[in-house]
């Protein structure tokens, strides 16, 4: 890490250094050396911030593929590893196509307050040059970074049906799940002109790196999934243990290292606001791993590496829309709170309930998604992030903490307008799927496996 500081002040400094030289040279710098001097210095600092953000989507597409793909493959039956790390990897080559095509202009491109225009369709306008209404880099920098967003979200929601669903019907479900949910709910909270932005939006959500946008959208998704395609054969009198918690053990801590890149790389540069989402997320993570294995094992007796991990997770879900906006102690709290709850969830309240949520996508993503959006509303501080302004330009307070105790309630309308667009959407598409093609592979299909189903090999071969 020294050497890279080093370096990152060696190629900075030798950006200045002929300014510089030609000033001393001169005397007393002139207007010209003084402008070349500021132009120096902005172009070293959009080449700093425009590094973070590469190394950023670098990172949230780990959290996809290794990441997701480990983590959900190792909870899933050995005949179906394979077919579950192909969902998370189909995510990554077809959503990236779309969202290069259409997505990224339905999401960001200035339109209506619900859904954006069509202007940067095929990445037209989507260059190399700043688009300063999102950043101070390059635009097609921010394109792939939200590309990356894009990619996880859908992958999530396969947690849900895991084992059951055919490969074919995952595959246009989500595509089409990208365009009329995750799309429009993108556009909403973090698009220009957005009902839900924070800057100017008619009810301004806090969603610092997508409580709302991604994790509420999948999580309550995919319990509508769970709950239409039913159960899987067998559930629950069939033991459906994971077939290897160490698969899935370096799947969620690559998704922990990556989730710095979710979170921290949401600042859109590399100062401090990144620095402060960096150690909300760590913190965060930390504690809700601590009060999940904390609850379980006084529950259970034991405490479990698969609790562990889980906890790890729910805590960076529940963290991800505060990340920018609170103080350290609020994120142990956070974290706390998200362990708990979600391990209530996925422990008690599934089982009561009996629905087959296969991976707990709902109980980690969509619980924890929204927790944390209401926290956010509450822990938001202006010491962070003076994120309201009045006309002056005087820092307004953000969140309850402050006194602002009106951002719950447009916490509570995010919230519920990614909830009634999660149901409705996901509802409507998965019938038109059942209806042309079918959703559910057959009961023999089903139990012999995805793996050679679905594609034809085998994840395991033990002769």
């Amino acid at each position: 890490m020294r050497s890279l500081v080093k370096c990152c002040g060696m190629v900075v400094g030798a950006a200045l250094l002929p300014v510089w030289a030609h000033a001393q040279a001169a005397g007393v710098p002139s207007a010209a050396d003084v402008g070349a001097l500021k132009q120096a210095v902005a172009d070293a600092k959009m080449s700093a911030d425009n590094t973070w953000m590469l190394v950023s989507s670098a990172l949230v597409l780990m959290m996809t593929g290794p990441g997701l793909a480990l983590f959900y493959s190792g909870l899933v039956r050995k005949k179906n590893v394979l077919g579950t790390m192909m969902q998370s990897f189909a995510m990554m080559a077809i959503i990236s196509i779309t969202w290069a095509l259409f997505s990224y202009s339905l999401a960001f491109d200035a339109g209506t307050s619900f859904i954006g225009g069509l202007h940067h369709l095929f990445l037209h306008g989507v260059g190399t040059t700043p688009d300063l209404a999102y950043a101070a880099f390059p635009a097609q920098t921010y394109m792939i970074y939200q590309m990356m967003f894009a990619i996880i979200t859908p992958a999530l929601i396969t947690g849900a049906f895991a084992e059951r669903m055919k490969f074919s019907a995952m595959v246009v479900f989500t595509v089409l799940w990208s365009i009329v949910v995750y799309d429009p709910m993108a556009h909403m909270v973090w698009g220009q002109g957005g009902l839900l932005n924070a800057s100017g939006g008619k009810f301004p959500c806090l969603d610092f790196a997508g409580g709302t946008v991604v994790h509420i959208t999948s999580g309550i998704s995919a319990l509508v999934c769970a709950l239409y395609l039913g159960k899987r054969v067998g559930y629950p009198a069939v033991k459906m243990a994971p077939h290897s918690v160490v698969l899935s053990f370096i799947g969620a801590c690559l998704l922990w290292v990556g989730w710095f890149g979710f979170n921290a790389g949401s600042a859109l540069s590399s100062g401090p606001l990144a620095t402060s989402a960096f150690v909300n997320t760590h913190l965060g993570a930390a504690s809700a791993a601590i009060g999940w294995i904390v609850a379980e094992w006084i529950r259970q007796g034991k405490p479990s590496a698969l609790g562990g991990i889980s906890g790890a997770v729910a805590g960076l879900v529940a963290i991800t829309p505060a990340a920018g906006f609170v103080q350290p102690m609020s994120s142990l709290v956070i974290g706390a709170l998200a362990g708990l709850v979600c391990y209530v969830m996925v422990a008690v309240v599934k089982q009561r309930f009996g629905y087959d949520d296969s991976l707990d996508a709902f109980g980690v993503h969509g619980v924890g998604g929204t927790l944390g959006a209401l926290l956010t509303g509450v822990f938001a501080s202006s010491i962070i992030n003076p994120v309201f302004k009045d006309a002056a330009g005087k820092t307004l307070p953000v969140g309850v903490i402050d006194g602002h105790w009106g951002q719950l309630g447009n916490q509570i309308v995010g919230i519920l307008i990614a909830i009634v667009l999660s149901v409705i959407g996901t509802l409507v598409l998965l019938k038109l799927v059942d209806l042309v093609i079918g959703l559910r592979m057959s009961p023999e299909h089903e139990m012999e496996g995805m793996d050679v189903t679905q594609h034809g090999e085998e994840g395991y071969d033990w002769a």
